[in-house]
């Protein structure tokens, strides 16, 4: 397989990178860092992109921060087009999101959970990349990859508002990627399960972020439609898709946290 450093040596050396302040945004960073490369880092800690950014720039790339919440969109996306416009995106990898946390004693997340999820795991991500593929077409080159959940084939009882949005997500990037196609811009949708830093795997079946870096990377280069890691997950979708309604219903109601 042709490892991602070759992919990246074909000029397209301007990358976005949004949620950079957490894991696997910080993996990213770092294995893309190399002279040639100019990175925007994006991310709500400041203090963490300003400590990756000076990581990157001494493995030599022109690395910059930029501190910001997806919550106030018109700033994100002024901050989007005014970049762009200065030096052109050649890679974006829109990594922000937030996971699930379920109130305790709820039955499903608050009202305001759902709006927060759903601004930050779907509206932004998806305009973020609307804006940038249109720019990209009129170029006639770009890859965007936009980060999703293994869980948005799923309707998970004690997260539905994370998968609901997430599910957005993917069809939105699916579609966006046959609207762009054949314009030069590939959208890739990296659809991961449960992943952490090396050092703090705990769950069963957890995988390290810089795996899913890894394999991320790759797909995106390579302009590939879907990556789902580890490919198990392909396996879950299929059981969620064919299995008689009732019981996925029981199976599904069974992850119910306590």
């Amino acid at each position: 397989m042709t490892k991602w450093i070759d992919l990246l040596a074909d000029g397209r050396h301007h990358v976005l990178i949004t949620g950079a302040s957490g894991v696997l945004g910080r993996e990213l960073a770092l294995r893309i860092a190399r002279p040639g490369v100019r990175l925007s880092l994006w991310g709500r800690d400041s203090v963490a992109l300003d400590r990756l950014a000076a990581k990157c720039r001494e493995a030599g790339a022109d690395a910059w921060s930029c501190a910001l919440d997806l919550a106030d969109m018109d700033a994100a996306l002024n901050a989007l087009q005014t970049q762009d416009e200065a030096i052109p995106f050649d890679v974006a990898l829109l990594v922000a999101g937030l996971g699930n946390t379920l109130p305790p004693g709820a039955t499903v997340e608050t009202p305001d959970q759902i709006i927060r999820l759903a601004q930050t795991n779907f509206v932004a991500p998806a305009a973020m990349a609307a804006l940038l593929a249109e720019r990209m077409a009129a170029r006639g080159s770009g890859q965007i990859g936009v980060v999703g959940t293994a869980a948005a084939s799923h309707s998970l009882p004690f997260a539905a508002g994370y998968s609901g949005s997430k599910a957005g997500l993917a069809r939105f990037a699916d579609a966006l990627r046959l609207a762009v196609a054949g314009r030069g811009v590939s959208v890739s949708l990296i659809s991961p399960g449960f992943f952490a830093d090396r050092a703090a795997l705990s769950r069963p079946g957890e995988i390290a972020a810089g795996t899913v870096a890894d394999q991320m990377i790759a797909a995106v280069m390579a302009g590939k439609a879907e990556l789902v890691v580890p490919g198990r997950f392909l396996l879950l979708r299929w059981c969620d898709r064919l299995l008689p309604r009732p019981l996925r219903d029981r199976i599904l109601l069974s992850l119910r946290l306590p």
